[in-house]
């Protein structure tokens, strides 16, 4: 009877658990959703509505997250806040200068992205950007010694297709849309607007990678490091902004061109940083590649009336491709394929050393947890 009762209520807490962890799973799910459509949307209309210097938004940007993660420091630790910092960033030099190579990568990948939606349909950037997928893969598989499955590469070479079908049928929509009717002059932008993005896909895959591989190797929390960033974002992107555009901005002003529209982009690309790093910790692969899907899909439906965007069946196409593998990528499988990799029995396990994962947070014990889980399973 004692041990029926434990298995109850091993039962009942595990059923809290899960519970919480879905609505974990399922507010970053909407969130991750709104915040990537919003921003790919609202910085396509700020650059279409007004002329404003992309290097003063990415810099306010990345003010605006530093102030964010040292406030979450602040709340953290208290009063110790100074003593914290001084202790991690100028008792630690050889950390902050290691952060400079991922810092400087970030920023750079920022400017770009904002160029390139200068050139780009809204819809064609977010279908491009998920080349960001195989460029992390591979620096993954070069740097960190990441094996990858058959059907990881099969998904790989299904998104370089998907990419390569949607951006190629951009070109020629059907209707009288604006993209329908590119002139030469127009269909070269896009090309620098493509080019752009590419070189953005290979320095987010580096910079991530680089950035996990210091996680792993050191103890420094996600808001610290953060923190690390923005130092070196902003010394480095007031330097480069100094010295690129310094002349434009005495002559117009720093906020020249801004407007309700820039500021929600500021806001939503300083977001984007503070978010990344919560799906880090409450999400997966699979909520990034739903949210991904989604917001595709309300991109592709806002952009028709607000940007005149006409997708036809080749970018349906490679949109379509592009989604099967971020989703084929992050473990899924095709209905009639089954269970995909490792079947129920393996599936199962996962789940018990996920959702053990967040019971030692209650107990201290994650193996412990799991066998709780796997004869609790067992038993259902």
């Amino acid at each position: 009877m004692a041990e029926k009762r434990e298995e109850d209520s091993d039962a009942q807490g595990w059923q809290k658990v899960v519970s919480v962890e879905q609505f974990r799973r399922a507010a970053v799910t909407v969130v991750l959703t709104l915040q990537v459509t919003l921003m790919v949307i609202t910085l396509r209309y700020s650059k279409t509505s007004t002329h404003y210097l992309n290097g003063t938004a990415v810099l306010l940007a990345e003010g605006l997250k530093m102030a964010i993660c040292l406030s979450v420091l602040a709340w953290q630790h208290g009063g110790r806040l100074g003593d914290h910092l001084m202790q991690e960033l100028a008792g630690k030099p050889k950390d902050l200068v290691l952060v400079s190579m991922p810092a400087l990568l970030y920023l750079l990948q920022n400017n770009l992205l904002f160029f390139a939606m200068e050139h780009l349909e809204a819809v064609i950037y977010q279908v491009t950007y998920q080349l960001k997928i195989l460029t992390t893969a591979i620096c993954m598989v070069l740097m960190l010694g990441k094996r990858l499955t058959g059907q990881q590469w099969a998904a790989l070479l299904l998104l370089a297709s998907g990419v390569a079908l949607a951006q190629g049928g951009s070109e020629g929509e059907a209707g009288s849309g604006a993209t329908a009717r590119a002139s030469p002059k127009q269909a070269h932008a896009q090309l620098i607007g493509f080019i752009a993005l590419i070189v953005a896909c290979f320095t987010s895959g580096f910079a991530g990678v680089y950035t996990e591989r210091l996680l792993k190797q050191s103890g420094v929390s996600l808001w610290l490091r953060n923190v690390q960033l923005g130092i070196w974002s902003l010394v480095v992107g007031a330097v480069a902004l100094y010295f690129g555009e310094g002349s434009e901005i005495r002559e117009r002003g720093f906020f020249a061109g801004y407007t309700w529209v820039v500021w929600c982009v500021v806001l939503l690309q300083a977001a984007s940083g503070i978010l990344v790093a919560l799906v880090i910790k409450l999400a997966d692969n699979i909520i990034k590649s739903f949210s991904a899907a989604m917001s595709l899909l309300i991109s592709t439906l806002v952009s028709i009336p607000v940007f005149g965007f006409q997708p036809n069946r080749y970018f349906a196409a490679g949109a379509c491709l592009v989604l099967l593998s971020a989703h084929l990528y992050s473990g899924g499988s095709l209905p009639c394929l089954g269970e995909g990799r490792g079947g129920p029995q393996e599936k199962s396990q996962r789940e018990a050393e996920k959702l053990g994962k967040a019971l030692q947070l209650i107990d201290g014990s994650s193996e412990k947890a799991v066998m709780r889980f796997s004869v609790i399973s067992d038993k259902v």
